[in-house]
Formats: C-alpha cells, sequence, structure tokens
C-alpha cells in the first residue's frame, strides 16, 4: 500500500476509535484502542518506537518514542490535548526528518470534531 492508501485506512480506524470512546480520556486509552483497530484491518504496527537523534555522524539514543509506527511508512502522533500548538506540528515534522518517513498523522482525540482534529505532515511525499 502507499502512504496515501495507509493514511486513508488510518483514518477509518482513528474515526472508529473516537466514535466509541469520544473525548476526554487519556492518550494512553487512545493509543490502545487504535493499536487494536489498526490490527483488525491487519496493518503491520508497532507502538513507542525509539527514534534515534544523530548529531553529526554520532547516533545519540536520547529518549525519543514515536507513538505508532503503520507499515514502517507512517508516524502516528497522538494527543489528548485541549489546543494543538505549534510545538506538535513541528514535533511530527521532526519526527519525519529523523527517521526520512514521509508522512505523519498528528491526532488530538481531545476535540469535538475528529475529522478536522487530524493533521496530516509530510517529509517530500
Amino acid at each position: 500500500m502507499t502512504e496515501n492508501e495507509l493514511s486513508y485506512a488510518i483514518r477509518g480506524c482513528i474515526f472508529n476509535v473516537y466514535n466509541n470512546l469520544g473525548p476526554g480520556l487519556l492518550e494512553s486509552s487512545y493509543e490502545t484502542a487504535l493499536i487494536y483497530e489498526l490490527s483488525k484491518i491487519g496493518l503491520k504496527h508497532s507502538r513507542q518506537v525509539g527514534l534515534p537523534m544523530w548529531y553529526e555522524s554520532v547516533k545519540m539514543d536520547i529518549g525519543y518514542r514515536l507513538d505508532i509506527l503503520v507499515e514502517n511508512k507512517i508516524i502516528i502522533e497522538l494527543k489528548s490535548v485541549e489546543y494543538i500548538l505549534d510545538v506538535h506540528h513541528k514535533q511530527l515534522i521532526t519526527y519525519l526528518k529523523l527517521s526520512n518517513l514521509r508522512l505523519g498523522l498528528l491526532v488530538n482525540f481531545n476535540s469535538d470534531n475528529i475529522a478536522k482534529s487530524i493533521f496530516r505532515k509530510v517529509n517530500n511525499l
């Protein structure tokens, strides 16, 4: 599947989680439910994936973690906050650059309208 096809399938999973749980829970609740939904449709995924940082030519394992990595192609960064801030967008863009991946989804489940709370971020896509 291409990144765009995967993104469409992932969005469906996000909507299922939101429709079942609604807003106001902890991020970990949404992560667990989303992992379940991804599994149901057969998408390969990993959660809390370590992301090293390279500085000059030195690999530094400093504890960055991707919330969910789908098919080794798409990063899903989950939030359950009152407002998505610029720093949340920048965080995902930086994760895309560090990982050399091309597509990420920033999702805020603490929202009245989940459709307006999924942000697509690209890195040379």
